[in-house]
């Protein structure tokens, strides 16, 4: 009988994975997760591969992307030992110290690019000015990211998209997937300036999104179903399915929601889709973006 982490297994399959593109692990520390503040002591515990297993196998999820959620070498480190001892993580998006290598950034891209699981790298841009866009280290190490093959996860708050536009222009190689749809105030429709920004940015061909991250943007976390469907409609057909992908922003969506009622909530959402951009947009679209393995 398995071991409850080695969940979720399937038969082997031709059809796509199912996976969701967006999850973190932690031990626990009040110091290195600064940012998890007051208002956030429902997360303020481990969240380990044993504690998210059960919820992938009961909505029927293949595998998951890894994503940083601290900025430090050693965690990068540990997110690939996880990786290389349960099989279902299928990619990890890492952090490596961008700004200050630079072009240098080389001889680290060797390191951890020789564990088959870095499958991108972040940093969070989110807590930066918008000067960092420019910064030629951090410029020069993209360079260099794009020419490993890997990707980049774009962590940005609505306000932001503005200068990320000028700086993916900087960077038509580099496959680049904006996370959590840049953040916006979930707070009835959609402004005017988010939609017609992220309308500008999927113009470029290397960018794919990630709708995730939504319910934990609404006020007081007091959301329904039918308040995220306008923020889904303006991604999806500014991205379309190829480039849209389905991420649960585990564990912090647990300050709004549980894994399955939003695993739900967006499978509720694709309904009028067909079975090939459903398909896509819960783990075709990741497979793709990451180049994950079965």
């Amino acid at each position: 009988m398995p071991h409850p982490v080695d969940a979720p297994t399937r038969p082997p399959s031709r059809a796509a994975l199912r996976i969701d593109a967006h999850q973190h692990f932690w031990h626990y520390d009040a110091a290195a997760y600064s940012w998890i503040d007051e208002s956030m002591r429902a997360i303020r515990r481990d969240f380990l591969p044993s504690d998210l297993a059960p919820a992938l196998a009961a909505t029927g999820q293949d595998g998951t992307v890894a994503v940083q959620a601290r900025q430090s070498l050693a965690e990068t480190e540990w997110l690939l030992q996880l990786s290389g001892t349960f099989p279902w993580i299928k990619g990890v998006v890492g952090w490596l110290p961008l700004a200050e290598q630079g072009a240098a950034i080389g001889r680290l891209l060797e390191h951890f690019g020789a564990h088959d699981r870095l499958k991108g790298v972040r940093h969070v841009l989110q807590a930066e000015p918008d000067a960092y866009f420019a910064d030629p280290g951090f410029n020069d190490a993209l360079g260099e990211v794009a020419r490993a093959g890997l990707t980049y996860d774009l962590l940005i708050v609505a306000r932001q998209l503005p200068a990320a536009l000028k700086w993916v222009d900087r960077h038509p190689t580099l496959r680049i997937v904006l996370d959590h749809i840049a953040k916006p105030a979930v707070d009835g429709a959609p402004s005017l300036a988010w939609r017609r920004d992220i309308n500008e940015l999927a113009r470029r061909p290397n960018l794919f999104c990630k709708f995730s991250g939504v319910v934990t943007e609404v006020p007081g976390w007091r959301w329904f179903p039918e308040l995220v469907r306008p923020y889904f409609e303006v991604v999806l057909e500014a991205f379309g399915p190829e480039r849209l992908m389905f991420g649960s922003d585990w564990p912090v969506c647990l300050l709004a929601a549980d894994y399955p009622r939003w695993h739900a909530v967006v499978a509720n959402l694709l309904l009028p889709l067909s079975p090939a951009e459903r398909a896509a947009i819960m783990g075709g679209t990741a497979t793709a973006a990451y180049r994950l393995e079965s």
